[in-house]
């Protein structure tokens, strides 16, 4: 019954180091904020006070390491995206904003199986100082 149960655990741990199938696709996403929200920001904000607003409606645009566009997302009311690619290098873009200043700095990232980025925040500047 013994050598039963280590058999198992010995095929569990090589099924999950099997690699993903060809073709597969992985979700991608984060969040776009603006700040600072606060003409000067206090030493130590209350919880909430001059936080990073959420983003709505922005337009994230994913190259692969060529510069090909890969896919697009856009900003829920929460300033969360998700986009399905591939595993591969990305160049995550963000587009401009109207009433922001200038444009996010676009993000690296690595997508493989194991390590799939879902937490890419993307910081877009209020311009207020």
């Amino acid at each position: 019954m013994a050598r039963r149960l280590v058999l198992s655990l010995v095929l569990v741990a090589v099924a999950a180091c099997t690699p993903a199938p060809a073709g597969s696709t992985y979700q991608i996403g984060g969040q776009a904020l603006a700040g600072p929200t606060c003409p000067v920001q206090p030493a130590s904000p209350l919880p909430g006070q001059c936080a990073p607003r959420p983003v709505a409606d922005a337009v994230v645009v994913i190259t692969d390491a060529a510069g090909h566009e890969i896919t697009r997302a856009t900003t829920d009311a929460d300033g969360r995206w998700r986009a399905s690619v591939p595993d591969g290098s990305y160049t995550v873009t963000p587009q401009p904003v109207q009433g922001l200043l200038g444009t996010a700095r676009p993000i690296i990232v690595r997508v493989a199986a194991g390590s799939v980025p879902t937490g890419i925040e993307i910081d877009y500047d209020t311009g207020i100082r």
